[in-house]
């Protein structure tokens, strides 16, 4: 039995409000268990400088930990971010541009920005799979207001952790099960079953052939199960 009752290949309850926030474009809260991320999406009109001139547009992000979302008092990051906080933000940044169709959003930028107000394990997953639908939010809108014809997206991106704790495959880990894992992963995917990112961590031992194809499968059937709660809120883009 996992520490909150949990089977092996369940994710755990997740709960996303949709337009969370009354000034941006998109914005979401995401409750996966008890991590919770603010996630907003902004349009700006104009585009990153490395594209002025080409007709395309930009997807980036930012992220960060408000200093109670953990146990100890998290520093706020001034000026430049930690390290962390800069890796995490270009996955986000990665994964959202990796199904958008840059020329068909225009000169324009969408700014994610995913804060974290609780930490509960999977802070950087919660933080891909909400804003994903803050974004579409915010694409929603441009059609609104007839700054695109179509919504720019190629796909559905979510995002989950995976690892094994004393020897037992699992999906979706809290920080009890994170801080044990002998083996740790994060897995980035497309509602088509594609992978955008595999990010994965031998902690204590080395991990096989076979058991990184069974986390794989694992990973697979918590984004799908993601997939489905984003279509309930977005429905088909």
């Amino acid at each position: 039995m996992r520490f909150d009752g949990r089977e092996n290949n369940q994710i755990r309850s997740v709960i996303i409000t949709n337009n969370y926030l009354m000034s941006p474009q998109g914005s979401v809260l995401i409750e996966m268990g008890n991590t919770k991320v603010i996630c907003t999406a902004t349009v700006e009109d104009s585009t990153a400088r490395h594209l002025v001139g080409t007709g395309q547009g930009w997807v980036t992000a930012e992220y960060g930990m408000l200093p109670g979302s953990t146990g100890t008092r998290k520093k706020r990051d001034k000026g430049k971010p930690d390290g962390r906080s800069v890796e995490i933000q270009r996955l986000i940044g990665r994964a959202l541009r990796s199904v958008v169709d840059m020329q068909k959003l225009g000169e324009r930028t969408i700014w994610i920005d995913c804060d974290v107000i609780q930490a509960d394990g999977g802070t950087r997953t919660a933080s891909i799979t909400g804003a994903f639908v803050a974004m579409a939010e915010a694409m929603k809108w441009m059609k609104s207001e007839g700054m695109i014809d179509e919504i720019p997206v190629k796909g559905f991106v979510s995002a989950i952790s995976v690892g094994i704790v004393e020897d037992e495959r699992i999906l979706d880990l809290c920080y009890q099960e994170d801080s044990r894992a002998m083996v740790d992963m994060n897995v980035v995917m497309t509602d088509a079953g594609e992978y955008i990112e595999i990010q994965g961590t031998g902690e204590e031992r080395p991990f096989r052939p076979e058991e990184l194809a069974e986390l794989l499968a694992l990973a697979a059937k918590g984004c799908s199960d993601l997939h489905k709660i984003q279509k309930e809120i977005t429905g088909e883009l």
